[in-house]
């Protein structure tokens, strides 16, 4: 008998599997967990050469690690890579010699306020070593002479991002993009990994698509940017995404709008969620933070904002060993993924149509679409939709937009929509919002 696991703990097992891959912004932990996401959904992936011109910056060179420790003068232990991955300045140079503790310390990295915890530090852009330690081991670190061991490699190779493509009806793509580089950190960000692959997964498995959909695993902002770089032609297709990030805790949902404020996808988020019983915080979009501010340059404009549970930096455990796999939840992971199939969800069922009887009200009685009985409130909000509808079906108004005027819930306007459609009310119509180029925004 086949036990049928839910999802939200295959979700975390998947977490698992990726949380101990030593990942960076390029080198073989991206491609390992590039690997382990192909199991789930055929992505292509892509290798750009080190020294690739990508738009204002340059793609570096690949980062290999085999070994990294720091050794006291006792002979003990103080810090080892493949304990925990976080004991390593992330792409941190070759060095192999020993220090005094005054000679060591510029290279040590600590929270003084979270002695326990060990902190995640990179230095992508600037070639140096170090080791990040619990507060409270590096206060007692001892006099004397240190063996410092760190066995990497900077060479001319290439970054790795992966990428799917779902063709739809109509070429019209929505983005979903998450990075792949933080390495040990289960929030931030193996919980936007898994609750995309997953996402992917299900959308790859449907019979109708209307609207295409582009998944990108990317390493953090050089990544975005080489793909930007690579695909300006392609970004005209895209009208609206999200960026995944912290989706495994157990925090209230947060929406952060696209440059723009208006999109189609910044009135989708709230509307969807709401649909599940959820009031996420909606916020301005500034550009800091996640990829979304690469997808909203001025010279892309593309309408990606970024949804999550509790933002970047407003939890003790953001980049610290603390978020670990005891941090995220599956019952959160589950539901993230539920948030994103919402959103998903309307914005397919979003469309604009035109009244095919627009002069007065057409007779909804003999359609069999309006009670034979009146004066009473029964099924008043069913057909108050169908009013709606058909009263804003001018090619003008998508359905969202309906929903949003006559303050009623999205399923209902698209009910009333496709009982209308099959009356011969309606007819679709171009979209204006998505038939017109993403520029100038």
């Amino acid at each position: 008998m086949t036990t049928i696991q839910p999802i939200g703990a295959e979700l975390h097992a998947l977490a698992r599997r990726l949380y101990p891959i030593p990942r960076s912004i390029t080198g073989d932990g991206v491609r390992a967990t590039l690997a382990m996401l192909a199991e789930w959904v055929p992505l292509r992936v892509v290798e750009v050469p080190s020294g690739t011109p990508v738009l204002d910056w340059t793609v570096p060179r690949e980062w290999r690690l085999r070994a990294a420790r720091l050794i006291a003068p006792d002979g003990r232990v103080v810090a080892d890579a493949a304990v925990h991955n976080l004991h390593l300045l992330n792409y941190s140079a070759p060095f192999h010699g020993r220090l005094s503790l005054a000679e060591l310390e510029p290279h040590l990295h600590s929270l003084p306020d979270r002695p326990d915890w060990i902190p995640y530090r990179t230095s992508y852009y600037r070639e140096t070593w170090g080791f990040c330690l619990p507060h409270r081991v590096r206060e007692s670190l001892p006099e004397g002479e240190y063996e410092v061991l760190v066995d990497s490699e900077l060479f001319d190779g290439a970054l790795t991002y992966g990428e799917l493509a779902l063709p739809g009806e109509r070429e019209e793509e929505i983005l979903f993009s998450t990075h792949v580089c933080h390495p040990s950190l289960a929030n931030d960000n193996l919980s936007g990994i898994v609750v995309l692959a997953a996402l992917a997964r299900e959308l790859a498995g449907r019979e109708r698509r209307r609207l295409s959909y582009r998944f990108l695993f990317v390493p953090g902002t050089i990544g975005a940017i080489a793909w930007l770089a690579a695909n300006e032609a392609a970004t005209a297709r895209i009208r609206g995404g999200l960026v995944a990030a912290g989706l495994g805790d157990a925090g209230r949902f947060h929406y952060k709008r696209s440059r723009r404020g208006d999109a189609p996808i910044d009135r989708a988020v709230p509307a969807a969620l709401a649909a599940l019983g959820e009031e996420p915080v909606v916020e301005e979009f500034v550009p800091f933070g996640y990829d979304e501010r690469q997808y909203n340059s001025p010279g892309f404009a593309l309408d990606v904002g970024s949804l999550t549970r509790t933002p970047w930096g407003r939890y003790p455990e953001y980049h610290t060993s603390a978020d670990d796999l005891d941090f995220i939840r599956p019952e959160a992971l589950e539901r993230s993924l539920a948030a994103y199939r919402a959103v998903v969800d309307l914005l397919e069922g979003n469309e604009t149509y035109r009244n095919l009887c627009p002069k007065g009200e057409p007779m909804l009685g003999r359609r069999g679409l309006y009670r034979s009985t009146g004066g009473d409130e029964a099924g008043r909000e069913r057909e108050l939709a169908l009013l709606w509808v058909l009263n804003l079906s001018d090619g003008g108004h998508d359905l969202l937009a309906i929903a949003e005027r006559a303050k009623l819930p999205f399923a209902r306007v698209r009910e009333a929509a496709d009982r209308l459609l099959e009356a011969g009310l309606l007819a679709p119509a171009g979209d204006p919002d998505l038939d017109r180029p993403p520029t100038g925004r």
